[in-house]
């Protein structure tokens, strides 16, 4: 921090400045806060490139000051946002331009406000109001040695997520100025460190033991969560669909620390973290309507925001209803399915944000639902067709697993009508975890030393060390590629598939099995079903 004090016959001159910080789409950037008081008109002044809600925190922090007992002298005060190339938005800035103007005045001692990071949003009453972002700030700041952080008292669970940094969790302009003059800390809240990081993150519902029968589903739902496999359900309305895709995350292994906190800084960023559980510990489960626009399913905006394939990322994103999407709206979806982020451009720059996760699907098999049971369906083959081509074949080659789910039969469910009835056990949530986490573990270890962990990220490149096949596959491979009509892309996902069923059988190398029930789990693809 920088600071000058100047006498010049009875006028003065005093400069102060403090670290503040902003996040401009996932990326963060400081900002220095200086604070100039001398003699000339007076007012306050405010530049560096400021949107016009940081313009207003001039009356902001004038007022919040005045109603916190600091007298604002008739001097020329001028509160600068470095760098000025850098647009500044948002209202974190407020606690730091207070701040800044109370140590130029001489409220507090400069040397105070060395090496801190401050953020915060300030009421007229000088109460300190919660910000978004804070944690990526935060760590950042970390890694700049920054150790000491002013945040607001709603944040501060929130910052302590980082390991070693001291934070100031405070409520009031009030109380952080007493801190800074006499180190005691009026309110601070009391916030864990992250020694009790709790990953395991399972609700109790819902259940795959919910689900009576369709033994077909929940194991293309055991594959899928075993290797991050796209899964794409077809069939009738009412046989499940649904069900299976909200009990997939229950199935998936539990986060590492590292996702969780980079999960949490994607929910920071968009302020949808909760005050009281700011560490995300369970697989979100994204479920966007079917009248999405392309900026909330991928993210946009001025400065882009992160979207639901962000949001989803390390876990669920499911598309219910998939033909009722807008065609442009899905094709969107391509892009990130490859490359696992989204790069968003702008005349302000260029935004990438992650978007690795696993995407579930359902759509029925015709527009009435029950194609192709002709005693119910009525639609015409040119209905179908169409309603068919509502999804682009580039899309379908992306899904890993293509399921036509059955019709739900009355046997399926009718202990659960008839009283004192017993009601056949099913396969349970944690029963299909432990297996699909045996398979993840042989992954982990396979993997350890590359940038993917999952046979479902598999670069194409490393396909013939990991997805090898004898003489045997290769030759059914050959015939399907042909019978089939396959592309090469589809060819490399049913390897994948083949490799994660070959975990979860725990054998080294693929088999003919293997391979013939990943090339199973293409034929439901509605491109080669021949509905």
């Amino acid at each position: 921090m920088a600071e000058d004090v100047l006498s010049r016959g009875g006028s003065f001159f005093m400069f102060a400045s403090v670290l503040s910080a902003a996040v401009v789409g996932f990326n963060v950037y400081f900002v220095t806060v200086e604070a100039d008081v001398s003699d000339g008109l007076p007012g306050l002044h405010m530049v560096g490139y400021l949107a016009s809600d940081v313009r207003e925190a001039g009356e902001r922090v004038r007022t919040a000051l005045r109603n916190s007992g600091v007298r604002l002298p008739a001097k020329r005060m001028i509160v600068n946002l470095a760098p000025a190339d850098l647009r500044k938005q948002g209202s974190m800035f407020d606690l730091a331009i207070a701040l800044a103007l109370s140590a130029a005045l001489g409220e507090i001692p400069l040397s105070s406000l060395s090496d801190i990071l401050i953020l915060g949003e300030m009421s007229l009453n000088g109460e300190i109001c919660s910000v978004p972002g804070v944690l990526p700030m935060v760590q950042q700041a970390f890694a700049q040695g920054i150790r000491t952080c002013i945040l607001p008292a709603q944040n501060a669970l929130e910052g302590k997520l980082v390991s070693g940094m001291r934070i100031i969790g405070m409520p009031t302009l009030g109380d952080v100025l007493e801190y800074l003059r006499t180190g005691y800390i009026p309110d601070v809240v009391s916030a864990p460190g992250n020694e009790n990081r709790n990953i395991s993150g399972y609700n109790a519902e819902p259940d795959f033991s919910d689900i009576h029968g369709q033994s077909s589903v929940k194991r293309a739902a055991l594959i899928a969560a075993a290797g991050c496999h796209n899964l794409l359900l077809t069939g009738p309305p009412g046989s499940g669909k649904t069900m299976t895709a909200r009990r997939l995350p229950s199935i998936m292994p539990p986060m590492s620390f590292e996702e969780s906190i980079q999960l949490s800084c994607i929910y920071s960023v968009s302020g949808l973290l909760e005050e009281h559980a700011p560490l995300i510990t369970a697989r979100p489960f994204r479920a966007p309507h079917h009248t999405v626009s392309g900026a909330a399913l991928i993210g946009g905006g001025p400065i882009p925001k992160p979207g639901e394939v962000t949001l989803a990322s390390y876990g669920v994103l499911f598309l219910d209803e998939l033909t009722e999407y807008r065609r442009s709206v899905l094709e969107l979806l391509r892009q990130p399915l490859e490359e696992h982020t989204v790069c968003i451009s702008r005349t302000r720059g260029t935004f990438l944000y992650p978007a690795d996760f696993l995407l579930v699907a359902a759509m029925n098999p015709c527009p009435c639902g029950y194609y192709p049971d002709r005693s119910r369906c009525t639609c015409s083959s040119g209905e179908i067709s169409r309603y068919r081509d509502r999804i682009s074949k580039p899309l379908l080659d992306r899904m890993d697993l293509c399921l036509e789910v059955e019709q739900i039969h009355f046997e399926d469910v009718a202990g659960t009508f008839d009283r004192g009835r017993s009601v056949p056990e099913e396969i349970s949530s944690s029963e299909l975890r432990a297996l699909a986490y045996r398979a993840w573990q042989i992954q982990q270890e396979r993997y350890m030393r590359l940038p993917y962990s999952h046979n479902g990220r598999i670069p194409s490149a490393d396909l013939p060390q990991w997805c090898g096949l004898d003489a045997g596959c290769r030759h059914m491979m050959a015939s399907a590629f042909g019978r089939m009509g396959l592309s090469a892309r589809s060819c490399h996902r049913i390897l994948r598939v083949a490799r994660t069923i070959a975990d979860l059988e725990g054998t080294e190398h693929i088999h003919e099995e293997h391979l013939a029930e990943a090339l199973a789990f293409r034929i439901a693809d509605p491109w080669h079903a021949g509905f």
